[in-house]
């Protein structure tokens, strides 16, 4: 199945926080937090806005900072998603 996202909408797939911290200790689930980072699977077309085309600020393979509660969660094909709307990304990382 393909998720195709409408208008301003981005699926992202979130990126999973590390169980292990650098030094080697394991983190038990309870002190791990969700994870606030995703990589962008899929974006709409854009909005318009008092009839001016807003564009995507996104693309395909970003890696993303959003915000902690917002986004909705989906299950396709055993895979988690977030859906989300582009003002909910916080920042785009580059990495390098």
């Amino acid at each position: 199945m393909k998720i195709k996202p409408l208008f301003d909408r981005v699926v992202l797939e979130p990126i999973e926080n590390e169980s292990e911290t650098k030094s080697g200790i394991l983190l038990p689930m309870a002190a791990q937090e969700t994870s606030q980072f995703g990589r962008v699977m899929a974006v709409g077309s854009g909005e318009n806005i008092d009839g001016t085309k807003v564009g995507m600020q996104v693309k395909v393979g970003d890696k993303v900072l959003y915000g902690k509660f917002t986004g909705t969660e989906i299950e396709v094909d055993e895979k988690k998603y977030v859906v989300i709307r582009q003002t909910d990304i916080l920042a785009v990382i580059e990495e390098g």
